[in-house]
Formats: structure tokens, C-alpha cells, sequence
């Protein structure tokens, strides 16, 4: 064996074995590359630069702001006043409870930014409003989360932040416009089976809401929905980057839920910060541990070596997108989203581009691989919320998801093979 290959092995199985072990993944991309530094005789001071440079990054500023706007967000109310927005839009329609979590869930998505904030937030009130409607709950909790996977696609996806970062520095505000359209795809997608299935079961149609608390209803949501609004507003008009729209979505939302829904008061301000910075913590050794890991299986040629087995399979371009889409499929039943954003980009990237996929359409690709993944067991956590909020088994959701699994592989289809949906609006605004 050549010295190329029995570092990839080593990178790999250290990787893969400390995980085993239970060890954190940040710890264990970190490790696994220092280990496979030792072997090459790289000096470890090169690793611990490969580090630093990792968080030395200006657009990673946007990350701690989304999060913490999500956070200020969901703890303030918005939840509640999304869902009664939705029910004046879509909730007289057949199977009208569904539709309201469906769009719920896109408005904040378009907020939180996250699919597991999105169950939670929306699911806490929608699934026990279905069950209590005559909805079963098993298939409550599936519209639930499966609306969910829109967080991961629609900005502010903190996931396509990491995205950009894996990719090599791939404007945030491109993917940000990127991933709307096939928000919205999903969602109306989750929709559409909704309505057949509210038919079939003979779901009842939401009761009649008055008119003026309707406005009051529309008045009240649109205030939180602004907040969506500075951040593509901002990004589309070309006043602000994608950093300065985050920093004025954080102090619009603090406005807003402290000030204006006073759900919540300003001393949860405290705990609000905590929560954030533990996240951001996280998310920020993660991405400093995988830009080590990055740079060793770019010094592996690990990719090269992926294409050239991908291409001795086929040379048809289909087939390898198809290939591709299993093995993402397949690792998000197995690993985290984040830590298979920041590994599996530098290794498929150039795969897709050699055949022709334009990189910021194999980010949307890849964020809807990985929110199906959210949903599967045995590391699914959208799944694992989504259940634990609908008091039900994991086995007995997951076979009730099996429709919405084809509904949702089908959106992907499209979008690997119809690169217009995820471009159209980058080229419109570049």
C-alpha cells in the first residue's frame, strides 16, 4: 500500500473509531487528523494553524448572530402568532390544521433557521391542536417534521453558512437566495400529500375565525415575519451582506420580543445569551476541528480518489448524481448534519463539479439529503423531537413517514436534475 492510502486509512478509521468510542465529534475530527499528520511527518503547528484559520473568517460572524435571533425568537412568542397567521391564510381549507403547520414551520423556518427549533416551536402547539381536531397522531407529528426540513433550505440556514465555509467561501447571500425556492417546493410539496391524505382520512375543516380578529391575527404575525424580511431584503436589494442583514435581524428580533410581544421578560435576556453561546460554542469548535480534518483529506487526495471509483462505476452523469444522492442519503441515517456538511463537501464537491452541477446547487442538494437524514432513525433529532413532543413511538412514526419520505425524495430528484429551481434566483440577483 502506497503512503497516500494508508493515511486515508488512518484519517478514516481513527475518525470512525473514536466515534465508536463515543467520543465527540469535534474531538474526534480533530484527533483523527493530527493522527494522520504524525504519520505524514506534517508539523502539528501546520494542523494548529489549519485551525486557527478555520474561525478567522469574517462571514462566520453571521453564524452567532442567526442564532442568537433564532433564540431570541423562539423563546418570545413567535411561534404562537406564526401559527395564527397560517390558520387566517390556509385554515379553511380540507385538512386546514395540516396546511397552517406546513406553512407554519416555513415562517420559522425562515427565522430559526434550524429544523429540530422548528419542531419544537411549531410542534408544541400544532400537534396537540391536530390530535385535539381529530387528526391522528401519528400523522401529526410526520406533517410536523417533515415541514421542518424547509429550516435547513430557506435563510437564514446557519447549514449553508457551514456550507459555504466547507466549500471553500461560496457567497452566503447566493445560497441564502439558493435555497427559497426549494423551501417553498417542499413545503407546497408536504402540502399537496396533506390535502389528498385530509381527504381520504375526512379531516375537518378549521372552524370559521372572525373577521376583525383575523387583522388582528395578520397584524401580529407580519411584525415577527419582518424580521425574514430584513434579512433577504437586505440581501436581495444589495444594502446589506448577508453578516450585516444577521446583525440587524438580532437587535429588530430583541425589539420585537421584548419590547412589542412582551411574552417573555427582558430578564431572560440572561439565559437567552447562555443557550446562544453554548450553541455557538459548539458550532465554532466543530468548524475549527473540521478545517483540519478538511485540509488532511485534501492532502490525501481522498477526493481524487472518490471520483476516479465513482467514475470506474459509471461515467454517466445521472448515475453518479443518483449514486451521489444514496450515499448522502445514507450517511445522514448514521451522522449529525453539521459535522457531514463539513466533511462530505470537500470530498463530493469536486465530484459534481467534474460533472457539471453548479456548486451552489449541489449545496441545496446536499441540505435536503441531510434534512431527510434528520428524520430517520438512529440519529435522526428532528424525528426523535417530533416524538417526544407527540408522546409516540419512534418505530410507529417512522412507518407513518414512509409516504413523506417518497414525497421528499421526489422534490430532491428534481432539484439535482432541474438546476434552475436553486439557480434562478442567485442569477436573478447577482
Amino acid at each position: 500500500m502506497d503512503t497516500n492510502t494508508i493515511a486515508i486509512f488512518i484519517l478514516l478509521g481513527v475518525f470512525f473509531g473514536l466515534l465508536l468510542a463515543k467520543v465527540p465529534i469535534t474531538f474526534s475530527l480533530g484527533l483523527s487528523a493530527v493522527a494522520t499528520a504524525l504519520y505524514l511527518q506534517v508539523p502539528l503547528m501546520a494542523v494548529a494553524q489549519q485551525i486557527a484559520k478555520g474561525i478567522s473568517s469574517f462571514s462566520l460572524i453571521t453564524i452567532p448572530f442567526f442564532i442568537l435571533a433564532g433564540e431570541i425568537m423562539g423563546q418570545g412568542g413567535i411561534s404562537t402568532r406564526l401559527v395564527n397567521f397560517s390558520r387566517v391564510i390556509v385554515g379553511r381549507i380540507r385538512g386546514g390544521l395540516a396546511m397552517v403547520d406546513v406553512l407554519a414551520c416555513l415562517f420559522f423556518g425562515g427565522l430559526s433557521g434550524s429544523s429540530v427549533a422548528d419542531t419544537t416551536s411549531i410542534g408544541s402547539i400544532m400537534i396537540p391542536m391536530m390530535e385535539k381536531e381529530g387528526y391522528d397522531k401519528d400523522f401529526a407529528v410526520c406533517v410536523t417534521v417533515a415541514s421542518a426540513t424547509q429550516g435547513v433550505l430557506v435563510p437564514p440556514s446557519h447549514n449553508l453558512i457551514l456550507f459555504s465555509l466547507a466549500a471553500g467561501g461560496i457567497s452566503i447571500s447566493s445560497l441564502f437566495l439558493a435555497g427559497i425556492v426549494p423551501g417553498v417546493l417542499l413545503g407546497a410539496s408536504v402540502m399537496v400529500f396533506s390535502y389528498f391524505m385530509a381527504v381520504k382520512r375526512k379531516y375537518p375543516v378549521s372552524a370559521k375565525i372572525p373577521f376583525k380578529q383575523k387583522l388582528y391575527m395578520l397584524k401580529d404575525g407580519i411584525l415577527g415575519l419582518f424580521t425574514a424580511v430584513i434579512i433577504m431584503g437586505g440581501i436581495m436589494s444589495g444594502i446589506c451582506t448577508a453578516t450585516e442583514s444577521a446583525a440587524l435581524a438580532t437587535v429588530y428580533a430583541f425589539i420585537i420580543t421584548f419590547f412589542v410581544y412582551k411574552d417573555v421578560p427582558l430578564s431572560r435576556m440572561g439565559a437567552i445569551l447562555r443557550k446562544s453561546l453554548n450553541t455557538i460554542g459548539m458550532v465554532m469548535g466543530l468548524i475549527a476541528a473540521s478545517a483540519a480534518f478538511g485540509w488532511m483529506i485534501a492532502m490525501v487526495q481522498l477526493p481524487a480518489l472518490v471520483t476516479n471509483g465513482l467514475i470506474s462505476i459509471t461515467d454517466n452523469r445521472i448515475l453518479i448524481f443518483l449514486l451521489i444522492n444514496l450515499i448522502l442519503l445514507f450517511l445522514g441515517c448514521i451522522m449529525d448534519m453539521a459535522p457531514l456538511i463539513l466533511i462530505a463537501t470537500p470530498i463530493l464537491l469536486p465530484v459534481v463539479i467534474q460533472f457539471g452541477m453548479d456548486p451552489i446547487q449541489f449545496g441545496i442538494v446536499l441540505m435536503l439529503n441531510l434534512g431527510i437524514g434528520l428524520l430517520t432513525p438512529p440519529v435522526g433529532s428532528t424525528l426523535f423531537v417530533g416524538c417526544s413532543i407527540g408522546n409516540i413511538s419512534i418505530e410507529k412514526v417512522t412507518k407513518a413517514l414512509f409516504p413523506f419520505y417518497g414525497v421528499m425524495v421526489a422534490v430532491l430528484l428534481v432539484l439535482t436534475f432541474v438546476p434552475g429551481l436553486s439557480l434562478m434566483l442567485p442569477h436573478m440577483f447577482s
